[in-house]
């Protein structure tokens, strides 16, 4: 099992994976407000939040039952998100995982 796993009801992320497989995806800029449908889901920790390195890239992977296609979800980043959100900031560093890479990091949901 990995290190650090997101899990979002009955899906997961093996993030260490993740971030693997994200070295051969370019970094690009992300409009945040458009990543935080789930936000309320997720639980932040305040206090680290203030801590995070917002020029670290967040991670974003295809949600493969997406309706409509193109949703996204963050699988890793959530207190940076949370962060420049109060900050007033509109977009953040992040890379955004093939279909593939994916299904390679997810541990459970979907097909599984």
């Amino acid at each position: 099992m990995s290190d650090e796993m997101f899990t979002l009801l009955g899906w997961a992320w093996d993030v260490d994976l993740a971030k693997r497989l994200a070295r051969r995806h370019p970094v690009r800029p992300a409009a945040i407000r458009t990543l935080t449908g789930v936000k309320d889901l997720i639980r932040i920790d305040p206090n680290h939040a203030t801590t995070v390195d917002l020029t670290k890239p967040i991670l974003v992977v295809p949600l493969p039952c997406a309706l409509p296609p193109g949703n996204r979800l963050v699988i890793d980043g959530w207190h940076r998100i949370h962060r420049a959100l109060d900050l007033g900031m509109e977009k953040l560093p992040a890379i955004l995982l093939d279909p593939a890479d994916e299904r390679t990091c997810r541990l459970r949901g979907g097909d599984i």
